[in-house]
């Protein structure tokens, strides 16, 4: 009896050891979502940031998603004019990698005020406005990573060959580094993949300027975004990128992107972009992510990394939103990169 005793006593106690590992595991992990004490607890990590312009000061949505002062990740959507909703389901990744990530929408953006003058519509601004975001949010070269898809990749590269010192990792997503070669590898690769006569009509419409003519989104999205924006059917596309396409500002996107999908054509500001030839200006850890369907040339995307004077190459099996249609290359590329980066192992 007394044997049996003591074996229940050892059980309770073994158990209550395992529980207290248990609680100070959850405790220890608990903490990547501990918002307490924080100025942005109220909000649930939302704040409205002012930008100083030329114009007068507005307010940009920023949201922190979880808490890692080594890890902190802001993200720069595509567009111009799209939103922090293309990133969607980072939610569904990055938390278990406990890397912090702040969503973050620019000037005229959908969350963000929206002065619509075109003169704040330049790189130059988006990258001072990139520079204020950083400072009110306290991230710095120890701890800050910069993430650009698309438009958003070629903002994050005008950001790190002006301030790349406030840098600690560099991440361009879905982007070549010239709009000249981004034109050429759409009509002269892309284009002729398509059905001669959808191809045919899709032209005779740009040639119009019908853009605003039904026919022609339909096109689009049936023939061409299913096969380089994001490879899901339609019916099936996430709610996320739905709200992005529904909350895209279409006045900067023409401004800056042009009425085409071929590229950027017409009178688009950023048709003749090119820094390729100051990628080797790029000293800090540098991960460039493509996709093979993408709108971008998966070579260019390859060759970027190669350039750059710490670099890194991931190509996912997806398209231009890469993280939707192959997210387990993408995000393990991502995860990795910053990791690697963070614990000083990247090479």
């Amino acid at each position: 009896m007394k044997n049996l005793t003591t074996l229940l006593l050892m059980l309770l106690l073994m158990s209550c050891t395992e529980n207290q590992k248990t609680d100070t595991t959850k405790a220890e992990k608990s903490k990547y979502f501990d918002y307490s004490n924080s100025d942005d607890q109220l909000t649930g990590g939302i704040k409205m940031i002012p930008i100083k312009t030329s114009k007068g000061t507005f307010n940009v949505y920023t949201k922190r998603m979880g808490n890692n002062p080594k890890m902190r990740l802001l993200l720069l959507h595509g567009g111009p004019g799209g939103t922090h909703e293309e990133f969607g389901n980072y939610d569904g990744f990055l938390p278990n990698a406990e890397i912090e990530y702040i969503y973050y929408d620019q000037l005229d953006s959908y969350y963000s005020d929206k002065p619509n003058d075109s003169t704040l519509w330049t790189t130059d601004h988006f990258v001072e406005e990139v520079e204020q975001v950083r400072k009110a949010l306290n991230l710095n070269k120890d701890n800050f990573y910069l993430l650009g898809q698309s438009w958003g990749g070629i903002l994050a590269l005008e950001y790190a060959l002006k301030y790349q010192g406030n840098l600690k990792g560099l991440i361009i997503s879905n982007m070549m580094a010239s709009a000249p070669e981004y034109t050429r590898y759409a009509y002269e690769v892309l284009g002729p993949q398509m059905d001669p006569s959808v191809l045919k009509e899709i032209m005779e419409l740009e040639s119009a300027m019908d853009f605003d003519n039904p026919r022609y989104s339909e096109l689009l999205m049936k023939h061409y975004y299913t096969e380089h924006i994001l490879r899901i059917p339609l019916e099936k596309w996430p709610k996320s990128v739905n709200l992005l396409f529904e909350h895209l500002n279409p006045d900067i996107y023409i401004f800056m992107q042009g009425h085409s999908e071929f590229g950027m054509t017409g009178n688009a500001t950023l048709k003749n972009w090119d820094v390729t030839g100051r990628l080797k200006e790029i000293k800090v850890p540098t991960l460039m992510l493509g996709g093979k369907y993408d709108t971008m040339d998966p070579k260019h995307m390859e060759w970027m990394a190669s350039e750059v004077q710490q670099g890194r190459s991931v190509m996912t099996n997806g398209s231009h939103l890469s993280q939707f249609d192959d997210p387990e290359t993408y995000f393990s590329g991502l995860i990795n990169f910053i990791k690697d980066v963070d614990s000083g192992e990247f090479k």
